[in-house]
């Protein structure tokens, strides 16, 4: 038996069709939980390294690009037209001249070139240092080798043209919330002050930060969107613990919210709350690591064993409760290089005993993987394992740890055999493969130290390529190729779910992390207990 997976995304949603009979309604506040910790911790987006601000900052604030869940791609979202040139390094754009800050003043080349440029400055220590140094001259400027950023070029107030390091699309880098386009004057009056209570060109403006409690945004009247955004306000309510989050939408205090796995079934089950369900296959790959170290894991053919051995679709229904989808390779289902016809690992126990017995391991061994107490890929996903690998004599001793002691020697030791881990794998093909490019060391995060020349060499075609339809052929053939060399067991991507109530639309899957909801097209109907509230 092959398996072939082909849903990209499952929606279930009873207010699509609702959404195609009724007109957008304007008005009204949503409430929606932001999941990931007991607060905020900066709304400066260029100083903000978690997802948590992320969520908020999206919708304060505007970058050149932004996600587009219905391509599946990031788009312009501050520029009307891009022209690119022939050497695919650099690009010119004619950028929109109605983009108002919240305090008034209209966003020009000046504002985007000196938000990268702070971005880059040693002195901010931004996290989206890494995504703004794909410019040409920025990693010059972040060492203090250049007074500017060589790659930005100011044309008028409305042109501006970037000039890349390498064949690099723009649009990956730079759709980060965190390369968010900010006015230069309300940073520097106080830093500190603007990361509480910040100045942007989204479709929502700050109005309160209730630490550990709530943020509320208001509408900004004059969004460059006409008509847009629908919603008068929109409270982002701290809530990190999963029960609590569930108590709120069954009371209708949350208009939405991610669902946890121990709330999954139940939702599934609930006549309401299944047509209301809204889920995507994020772009993050959960997989088991080999280290080239260990012996037995320096044969292709007891990789594969491993894969063979280990019944993931099991694993996944029972343990999981079905909340992820089965990997069939590194790059997920909702990858724009995903190949539709790719066939992963299936359960098959007699293939993995023959692989081992052909690779002299018929008698088995025993290794350690190192893990964190995280359910959905941790030392309890590990434990799972035993029964399967006990039928091909193989035997693991689990090392539970902390996130950044695994982080720390998956990264830069050797000391361990195998690894227990989620890894991002989008939303850039190119660059998620190029993770196991032979030239990226451990410590950039090929922690298995993955070399072929093969692979290598279909990457750097791929890098070059022009051709879209080409480029995608080149990665697919990589993808399959790591697949093939069993570098990882494959276990799942994360299926992430939100939960929405029958009066909302408009919430979208969104592949690269399902939590970053543009609001600018959410609306509910008069039905919400919110409709009117202000």
């Amino acid at each position: 038996m092959k398996k072939c997976l082909a849903v990209v995304v499952i929606m279930l949603m009873i207010g699509m069709a609702a959404g195609d009979v009724f007109a957008q309604r304007s008005g009204g506040t949503f409430y929606i939980a932001a999941p990931y910790g007991g607060d905020f911790f900066s709304l400066d987006p260029h100083k903000s390294s978690r997802t948590q601000d992320y969520l908020v900052e999206l919708n304060m604030n505007r970058s050149l690009y932004q996600w587009d869940p219905d391509q599946n791609k990031p788009v312009p979202a501050l520029a009307k037209s891009v022209d690119i040139a022939e050497d695919g390094m650099t690009y010119t754009y004619m950028l929109r001249d109605d983009v108002k800050f919240h305090n008034g003043r209209t966003m020009t080349a000046d504002d985007i070139i000196w938000s990268y440029e702070r971005i880059m400055n040693a002195a901010t220590a931004s996290s989206c240092s890494r995504y703004v140094r794909a410019i040409q001259g920025a990693k010059e400027y972040e060492d203090g080798e250049a007074d500017a950023i060589s790659g930005l070029r100011k044309i008028d107030d409305f042109t501006l043209e970037i000039t890349m390091a390498g064949v690099v699309d723009p649009a990956y880098p730079l759709f980060r919330p965190c390369a968010a386009i900010l006015p230069q004057e309300e940073v520097e009056k106080d830093e500190a002050a603007f990361g509480l209570a910040p100045v942007g060109c989204g479709p929502f403006q700050f109005v309160k930060w209730v630490k550990g409690s709530e943020l509320i945004l208001a509408k900004f009247p004059d969004y460059f969107e006409e008509g847009k955004p629908y919603l008068d306000k929109l409270v982002y309510s701290v809530m990190p613990e999963a029960a609590a989050r569930d108590i709120a939408f069954r009371a209708e205090e949350l208009d939405a919210t991610i669902v946890d796995s121990s709330q999954y079934e139940a939702y599934l089950q609930d006549e309401v709350f299944s047509k209301n369900l809204v889920e995507v296959a994020e772009m993050y790959t959960r997989n088991m690591g080999f280290s080239p170290d260990f012996e037995p894991f320096s044969d292709k053919r007891v990789r594969q064993a491993m894969n063979y051995a280990i019944d993931s679709d099991l694993i996944i229904r029972k343990f999981l409760k079905n909340k992820a989808y089965p990997a069939v390779g590194f790059l997920p289902t909702t990858s724009s290089a995903f190949d539709p016809q790719a066939q992963g690992y299936t359960y098959d126990p007699e293939q993995a005993k023959a692989l081992m017995q052909e690779a002299g391991y018929e008698e088995g061994f025993e290794f350690s993987c190192i893990a964190t107490s995280n359910k959905s890929w941790g030392a309890e996903v590990v434990e799972t394992l035993i029964p399967f690998l006990k039928e091909i004599n193989v035997t693991v001793d689990i090392q539970l740890m902390e996130g950044a002691a695994l982080s720390q020697k998956v990264f830069h030791e050797q000391d361990w055999d195998a690894y227990m881990w989620s890894l991002d794998s989008g939303p850039n093909p190119l660059q998620a493969l190029r993770r196991w490019h032979s030239d990226n060391p451990q410590s950039g995060g090929n922690f298995v130290r993955y070399n072929n020349p093969d692979y290598d060499a279909l990457l750097d075609a791929a890098a070059q390529e022009r051709d879209e339809g080409k480029k995608i052929a080149l990665l697919r053939q990589a993808d399959g190729m790591f697949r093939e060399d069993a570098a990882l067991w494959f276990f799942n991507y994360n299926k992430a779910i939100i939960v929405k109530q029958p009066w909302v639309h408009g919430i979208k899957p969104v592949a690269v992390e399902h939590m970053y909801q543009d609001f600018t097209n959410i609306w509910i109907e008069e039905s919400s207990p919110r409709a009117n509230e202000k």
